[in-house]
């Protein structure tokens, strides 16, 4: 092969044309390092271990982890070859000169293997550029640098991935949180003499909290706080056909009972819901005029009654999440409120939100501040406070918070 021939200028100022020859030898390394190539893209173990030297290393580094030996350099090429498919080096350029061999090389491959680089495949293909430099002795390759550009262009597919899963996280938020909020009653009823106070946080990964109010027959007042498994549209869809099932069953059954309500709804939901979800709900019915609240728990967490005295009791009540056991009964208790009496109802997402060093705000100090607060005509407002200054500057709600107080008005003297 000759080189380009070049002019040189004499001393007498003529200009004399020279023929350079490549010599024999940098043809041959030329040669063996094409084969060694090709024998990469065929994925030729057998030709790769023929070609390179016995204390061949690799100073390149191209997985992590990887040996720079004969060994991890075969290993690296499995790997590259599990991952990409279809590769293809073209020879841009190359130059050789005594025993070094440098290459140009445009890189063709479609990652639709396995991961690479901490990169999930795309299925599309990638394009880089290589310039690798080699030296040969004693016919083998003994040595291996390379730099070129396969790292990046697999961190810009990795950041394309992270990019359509935040719009897919963004849009899958967004329908949940409508569908949420679809579901929620867009007005609170105003019994005479009772205040009736809904509080509603969702968090970022919206979960499934619910409440609602019935309004039944004889001036009776249904009201429901609920929590569907999950996170995201799943939870949102399961918290909206609960929602929509309990407002049906109230309102066909007319029932004053809570307990034969959630029955009722148990079987459907059961049908309904895919597996492995439930719901906790707790479901109570007003009356008005007498102070009754009857109500019946599925598995739901405790509410807290705040008496006249200081004192807050739970309102107890035995009976498992809907959705999980077919013929479900639950237990009814009644109760009856006074005047300045307060009952909190609320979600886990209140009691499971936690500091900075991982300790519970929990139910005990949420039953201390019932007691403390609930003669307040805004005591969510109050137990919000408390909460804020509870996990500090830079928390992150990580589950909905959903409380909703019923308060009945003192007597009139």
């Amino acid at each position: 092969m000759l080189l380009p021939n070049r002019c040189v200028r004499t001393h007498g100022g003529k200009v004399k044309k020279e023929e350079a020859t490549v010599s024999w030898e940098a043809e041959e390394n030329k040669a063996l390092v094409h084969r060694f190539f090709e024998a990469r893209v065929k994925l030729d173990l057998d030709a790769l271990e023929k070609m390179l030297a016995d204390d061949f290393v690799s100073h390149t580094r191209g997985l992590p982890g990887q040996q720079l030996d004969r060994e991890g350099y075969k290993r690296m090429s499995l790997e590259f070859a599990a991952a990409l498919s279809n590769s293809r080096f073209i020879v841009e350029e190359q130059v050789a000169e005594a025993d070094k061999v440098v290459s140009r090389f445009t890189v063709h491959a479609t990652h639709d293997g396995r991961e690479f680089l901490g990169v999930a495949p795309t299925g599309r293909q990638i394009t880089c550029n290589a310039i690798f430099i080699h030296r040969i002795e004693g016919g083998k390759i003994a040595e291996e640098r390379s730099l070129g550009t396969v790292a990046q262009k697999l961190v810009e597919q990795r950041l394309e991935q992270e990019r359509v899963e935040r719009e897919r996280l963004e849009q899958e938020l967004r329908v949940a949180r409508s569908i949420q909020q679809a579901s929620l009653p867009k007005e609170v009823p105003t019994p005479e003499d009772w205040q009736i106070a809904p509080y509603y946080q969702p968090a970022r990964q919206v979960g499934g909290d619910f409440y609602d109010f019935h309004l039944l027959s004889e001036g009776r007042l249904g009201v429901v706080v609920g929590d569907a498994t999950g996170k995201g549209v799943p939870a949102a869809l399961v918290m909206s056909t609960t929602c929509g099932m309990l407002q049906l069953a109230a309102r066909a059954l007319d029932s004053p009972s809570p307990g034969e309500v959630l029955e009722h709804v148990n079987e459907t939901v059961l049908a309904r819901i895919p597996p492995n979800t439930f719901v906790t709900c707790f479901y109570a019915i007003l009356d008005p005029e007498s102070g009754t609240l009857r109500y019946a728990n599925a598995g739901h967490d405790l509410p807290y009654l705040r008496r006249v005295g200081g004192d807050a009791e739970e309102l107890r009540a035995r009976g498992m999440p809907l959705g999980l056991i077919p013929g479900m009964n639950y237990e009814q208790k009644e109760i009856v409120l006074e005047g300045g009496e307060a009952a909190l109802f609320y979600s886990d997402g209140l009691v499971e939100a936690h500091d900075q060093r991982g300790e519970l705000f929990g139910f005990p100090r949420l039953r201390g501040l019932v007691a403390k607060h609930g003669q307040e005509r805004s005591l969510e407002e109050a137990l919000l406070e408390k909460l804020y200054s509870f996990v500090g500057e830079g928390w992150e709600q990580e589950d909905d918070i959903t409380l909703l107080t019923l308060r009945r008005s003192r007597m009139r003297s």
